[in-house]
């Protein structure tokens, strides 16, 4: 009689300990940066981008448009729904999404081992954020990124430290979720799973359940993917375009480069770079270097193609975990120097984070927004009432088109029209208009199409109200042709 052995079970790695949440002081930090951003964000007032999520929102709401996914919209619509007009409720979600971040990189932090005090530290280093201070209460995509970024950090740190593949499931509906928000984490996820295949876990790859969490996360960016095909995906048309506004912006090449490392702040530069470090040094975080190779793969895409320097941001917090969890070893190795450092960095972080804030104001003052809409009320008021029920209103540039929507008093305009960027690719007006009065700086692009174009008036410095009259062809045929990403 043969016995046979029974094969020997398999097993895991036993989850790596941890310390308990420092709720008292992270969830201080967290609501110290909410106050923060409470308390600036009710001034009245749009950034041009956070003017675009209201106007999309209200009025065209759709699976995505030519350079948004629509989630920013949607939120930014349901909020003027809530409370029409209030920028303070317009802007709660975007708070909220800022002080979740802080919460969500002391968690990082604790998966890596972190103590109270570097749980503290981490949350201190994603709350003063040079970037997020500045826009952190927009309610736009590139606000709501670095929670969803974060997110994931956080699944990914988990699962390497307790190995439950139920976690790379929820990676999937992240991905898929952000890609619902900004498509640079679609972008995010493949250099994370080719990463992993250079440099392991490949223990992860061979999950089923990542591939399931694939599934779900590409089952969720479908809609808004499917938009983009039916449309000549205008989205991967603004890489160019981005690039193209670099040199202005932020002083080409090493703005963006210098960009990306400084919109980390005070505490979060030397944290997260040392951070960074450790993830390719230290042994004990091996299973984890796929995320400096994917950190510095990423930068350097966006360095040479020319990116925003915020298109980082969702990373910082990560890499600050990893750097505190790092301080927090080599205090308990009797290496103190550093840490009579960090704690004083912080105040000055702080402070210089709190600095940065009232520039928010100055870029999202309601001056422009009125002047323009103004202007164009003024001008369409002063058409004879049959011509005013058959003429448009157009703008050179989606950010006039944007305050005409949203700045301008209810019903005293019809809704904006423009060719660049999402208003391109809206629906053009019916026949039944054969005028439109134009806002912007040149009406070069209608003179084509229209038998006459001529200033009626001027609003501020920069743009001229322009009357165009006897349109030459349908709307069909030619709005088409004028569609275009640059802001001109």
């Amino acid at each position: 009689m043969s016995v046979t052995e029974a094969p020997a079970p398999v097993t895991t790695p036993a989850p790596r300990p941890r310390h308990r949440l420092a709720r008292r002081p992270v969830g201080v930090v967290a609501a110290l940066v909410a106050t923060a951003h409470l308390a600036v964000a009710w001034r009245p007032g749009w950034f041009f981008d956070e003017a675009l999520m209201l106007a999309i929102g209200r009025d065209h709401l759709d699976w995505g448009s030519a350079d948004q996914p629509p989630v920013a919209p949607l939120l930014a619509g349901l909020m003027d729904l809530l409370a029409p007009g209030n920028v303070l409720v317009l802007r709660l979600p975007a708070i909220a999404a800022t002080a979740a971040s802080v919460v969500l990189a002391a968690l990082i932090a604790r998966e890596l081992g972190g103590d109270r005090r570097a749980q503290t530290l981490t949350a201190i280093a994603q709350g003063t954020g040079l970037w997020l201070a500045i826009g952190g209460h927009w309610t736009t995509p590139y606000t709501l990124e670095p929670v969803l970024w974060l997110t994931l950090g956080w699944l990914l740190v988990r699962w390497w430290r307790v190995r439950d593949d139920r976690l790379l499931v929820a990676v999937g509906v992240v991905v898929g979720v952000g890609a619902q928000t900004k498509f640079q984490i679609l972008l995010l996820a493949a250099v994370l799973l080719a990463s992993v295949a250079v440099l392991g876990p490949r223990a992860m790859l061979r999950s089923r359940r990542l591939w399931v969490g694939a599934v779900l996360a590409a089952a969720i960016a479908a809609p808004t993917l499917v938009w983009q095909a039916l449309h000549g995906w205008p989205q991967l048309r603004m890489g160019p375009v981005v690039a193209s506004e670099a040199e202005f912006l932020y002083g080409g090449l090493s703005g963006v480069m210098l960009g990306m490392i400084a919109a980390a702040g005070v505490i979060g530069v030397p944290l997260g770079l040392y951070g960074l470090w450790r993830l390719v040094r230290d042994p004990h975080l091996a299973e984890l270097r796929y995320l400096a190779l994917t950190t510095v793969v990423l930068y350097a895409f966006f360095s040479v193609t020319l990116g925003r320097p915020y298109y980082l941001a969702g990373l910082y917090g990560l890499l600050a975990a990893v750097g505190a969890v790092g301080l927090q070893r080599r205090r308990e190795a009797g290496h103190r120097r550093m840490s009579w450092v960090a704690w004083p960095a912080t105040v000055i972080g702080a402070a210089a984070a709190i600095a940065m804030m009232p520039l928010s104001t100055v870029m999202a003052a309601p001056e422009v927004a009125d002047t323009v809409a103004g202007a164009t009320v003024h001008a369409y008021d002063a058409l004879p009432a049959e011509q005013r029920a058959r003429t448009g209103v157009m703008a050179e540039s989606y950010i006039y088109a944007a305050y005409l929507d949203v700045a301008a008093p209810e019903d005293a305009l019809p809704p904006a029209l423009s060719s660049n960027r999402s208003y391109g690719w809206f629906p053009p007006p019916s026949d039944d208009v054969d005028a439109v009065l134009y806002l912007g700086s040149s009406a070069d692009e209608l003179r084509p199409w229209f038998a006459d174009v001529r200033p009626v008036g001027a609003a501020g410095t920069d743009a001229t109200v322009w009357l165009a009259t006897g349109r030459l062809a349908p709307w069909e045929s030619f709005w088409p042709t004028l569609r275009h990403l640059d802001v001109t």
